[in-house]
């Protein structure tokens, strides 16, 4: 089922690459974060009462609490970063880049969480680096 979903997450960045793209014409690339991120919100918000999970929040701990406010930050950093990026140049320039992230996720979670980084892994990121290379210049 992960994969499901994980698909489908590739599916609707895919969809958000090229609905940004057209809807940040005209408009400073902050605003426009700043309007993705309340309907984001919005939308995660509206899951939680619809799915009933917001008595979990009582529960969280402080490590969680820490380490979720962190990626929160490093995603507001990337979606600034990225709507500017998507501004100033062309999506079929910055989405590949923006996808090294890919390459990138993979050493740190060697570093940090310890999974191993197999033959495989490896070689994927090569190709990934070699691809966004490829469509790059």
């Amino acid at each position: 089922m992960w994969f499901v979903f994980a698909l489908l997450s590739a599916v609707f960045a895919a969809l958000t690459s090229i609905l940004a793209k057209i809807g940040i014409e005209g408009v400073a690339s902050n605003l426009a974060t700043a309007i993705r991120t309340v309907v984001v919100l919005v939308m995660s918000w509206g899951m939680v009462f619809l799915t009933n999970t917001q008595c979990g929040i009582a529960g969280i701990s402080r490590k969680s609490w820490l380490f979720l406010i962190l990626s929160g930050l490093a995603t507001g950093a990337s979606w600034l970063c990225y709507y500017r990026a998507l501004q100033i140049g062309d999506a079929s320039k910055v989405v590949p880049i923006d996808k090294l992230s890919v390459v990138i996720t993979l050493v740190l979670a060697f570093v940090f969480l310890h999974e191993q980084f197999t033959v495989k892994s490896l070689l994927g990121c090569a190709l990934i680096g070699a691809g966004t290379l490829l469509m790059v210049l």
